[in-house]
């Protein structure tokens, strides 16, 4: 699964400014429902009830905030650049500012697990990461994303 199957370019964006993870999680909340039409209250909960389990900051300030549910038809995805890092409760207790939400069907088992596989897979990349934060440019943001298609599991 490639990351352009997931997200396009208006799913991204940069800079944004969050003063708390709650805060970005309802501002990506908001965003799902502008680009993909999701209830913005049920993303949301959907996010918090998520990170309830366990928070998705994966380190080296990237987080990937995921969710399952009713209503999504297929895997989507969020792109957003903070304009400052935030608190996230990452593993290695450093701020987020690059952050990857991904939204599946509620019954998207192996799929959900692919796509979030991907989704680390390109963010673990330093060099990609790097790109990532040269730049506010939603369009280069998308093109730095999805121009790994090459990359393979490990």
């Amino acid at each position: 699964m490639e990351l352009s199957e997931i997200i396009n370019v208006e799913a991204v964006r940069a800079p944004v400014k969050a003063t708390s993870k709650k805060r970005l999680l309802q501002d990506l909340a908001d965003m799902a429902e502008q680009v993909y039409e999701l209830p913005s209250a049920l993303v949301y909960k959907s996010l918090m009830d998520r990170e309830a389990l366990g928070p998705t900051g994966v380190g080296r300030g990237v987080a990937i905030p995921h969710a399952r549910f009713a209503g999504v038809r297929r895997m989507v995805g969020l792109f957003m650049r903070l304009e400052k890092p935030v608190d996230f409760d990452s593993i290695d207790r450093q701020p987020v500012d690059l952050v990857f939400a991904l939204f599946a069907p509620e019954n998207a088992g192996a799929e959900h697990l692919k796509a979030l596989a991907r989704v680390s897979r390109t963010l673990k990349n330093e060099a990609v990461c790097a790109k990532l934060r040269s730049t506010f440019d939603p369009s280069a943001i998308y093109a730095i994303l999805t121009e790994g298609k090459a990359e393979k599991a490990a």
